[in-house]
């Protein structure tokens, strides 16, 4: 499987630095995602679950909604931005996807935004955190899974880029390699000393091979949108937003 460290880059990514590459995020995109999940489910009879909620986008806009819920990420850095931004706290659980720390049918709904699936090395370990959703969702519970379009990232792909940020070079090589879209960073800090260097690696699945996938976790699609306003998904879409319900 190679390098370990490598395989598993999540683990150590999603820290200081990332917060410096990416200090903004779209607060309005997020409300556009968490107002198309709410309108394609309704609201949650129960408890929800925002898996990889990073510094807390997605859950502030479903508190907003009236919606009770939880956030789990595997980022303790994330995790503490997200316990800080807001009053009262949200409640928070730092977890790793693949094994969820929740008594079966805890959930009425549960969600995943802003490409936080495919981050594994084999595709079985994507359908271990499939089937985590699944367990944990009570029967007919609401999923949503908002995921890049492959061809998409595939026509789009700028191969290379740099840029200046605090101080510092930062340069990005993107490749394809395999079925996975990767995305290689390399630091060097205006200070002096080695550059640091990390790497994102996401799995490109076709549309009809994802809902293959959740579908053999028990997951039904029951809706495919092309972004956050509810428009048809198409093959020129940035997004592929699956929306289903528990079997």
């Amino acid at each position: 499987m190679g390098d370990p460290e490598k395989a598993e880059w999540f683990r150590h990514w999603f820290g200081e630095e990332y917060l410096r590459l990416y200090p903004h995020r779209d607060q309005a995109e997020a409300a556009a995602a968490v107002r198309l999940h709410l309108e394609v489910s309704g609201p949650p009879r129960g408890r929800s679950l925002d898996l990889a909620c990073g510094e807390g986008r997605h859950l502030r806009e479903l508190r907003r909604a009236g919606v009770d819920a939880v956030g789990l990420d595997l980022s303790l850095p994330l995790l503490r931005l997200a316990r800080r931004s807001e009053t009262p706290p949200f409640l928070l659980v730092r977890a790793d996807m693949r094994r969820l720390p929740f008594r079966d049918a805890s959930f009425s709904a549960v969600t995943s935004f802003f490409t936080s699936f495919g981050y594994f090395a084999a595709k079985a370990e994507d359908v271990e955190a499939a089937c985590e959703i699944r367990r944990v969702l009570g029967p007919g519970g609401r999923f949503l899974l908002d995921y890049l379009n492959a061809e998409h990232v595939r026509a789009g792909l700028v191969p290379e880029e740099a840029l200046e940020l605090d101080g510092a070079s930062v340069h990005v090589t993107r490749s394809i390699e395999g079925d996975a879209v990767v995305k290689r960073i390399r630091i060097t800090s205006g200070q002096g000393g080695p550059p640091s260097e990390h790497q994102e690696r996401v799995r490109l699945y076709a549309p009809d091979e994802l809902e293959t996938l959740l579908a053999s976790a028990g997951l039904v699609t029951t809706d495919r949108f092309g972004d956050y306003e509810g428009a048809p998904f198409t093959p020129a879409a940035a997004r592929l937003v699956l929306a289903g319900r528990a079997e």
